[in-house]
């Protein structure tokens, strides 16, 4: 079913949105919709959204709980991991201006640490980085119940079909190519109030 944009006010929610009142990450809403068990509209764009109460018919056929609230996105905690210090302090500043929470960390050693103590929403993670790259990474939070919910966005200068493979098959939501498109990036992390400012 296709919507207008002009329609998509709520009630209708955006995948984050949906997968946050489900409790599940986005890549797990997007599988149940792309395998048709979850009812999605499409925008004229092509974007999925969905209806609170064909969320709340699914959770319950299912057993599922909903979460008390869809929390704003501008909420979002936001851990940068790149051993490019200069690349991860100005996605910090680049994100931290629009809403988000942001932090940074520069080896994959530290990332495990800085995720504990920071309980980050979403990671953007470095492919290549000295030491513990960014596959061992994504596979140590997608293998740990306390951290698999965490959203891996994974990014590289060094793009070819085996990196994408293997940073998706340890459970990255995808990997983007550097030098990013920033208006895709803030796409992907969904959130209206980093949608506002695209520039920088």
């Amino acid at each position: 079913m296709n919507v207008n944009e002009t329609e998509l006010e709520k009630p209708y929610l955006t995948p984050t949105e949906a997968a946050a009142l489900l409790m599940v990450a986005p890549v797990t809403l997007r599988a149940w919709a792309a395998k048709g068990l979850l009812r999605a509209h499409a925008t004229a764009g092509g974007h999925r959204r969905f209806l609170r109460r064909d969320l709340e018919r699914f959770a319950r056929d299912r057993g599922l709980h909903l979460s008390d609230r869809i929390p704003d996105s501008s909420e979002q905690r936001i851990l940068v991991v790149d051993d490019d210090r200069l690349f991860a302090d100005f996605l910090v500043e680049f994100l931290g201006n629009r809403g988000a929470t942001t932090v940074a960390c520069y080896d994959g050693f530290a990332a495990g640490r800085r995720v504990e103590n920071f309980g980050p929403d979403v990671v953007l993670l470095d492919l290549m980085m000295p030491g513990m790259d960014g596959i061992e990474v994504c596979r140590d939070l997608k293998a740990h119940k306390a951290t698999r919910h965490i959203r891996v966005l994974a990014m590289t200068g060094y793009s070819s079909d085996a990196n994408q493979s293997a940073i998706l098959g340890a459970g990255a939501e995808v990997c983007l190519c550097k030098p990013l498109d920033h208006k895709h990036l803030l796409s992907l992390l969904g959130s209206p109030a980093l949608r506002a400012g695209t520039g920088g």
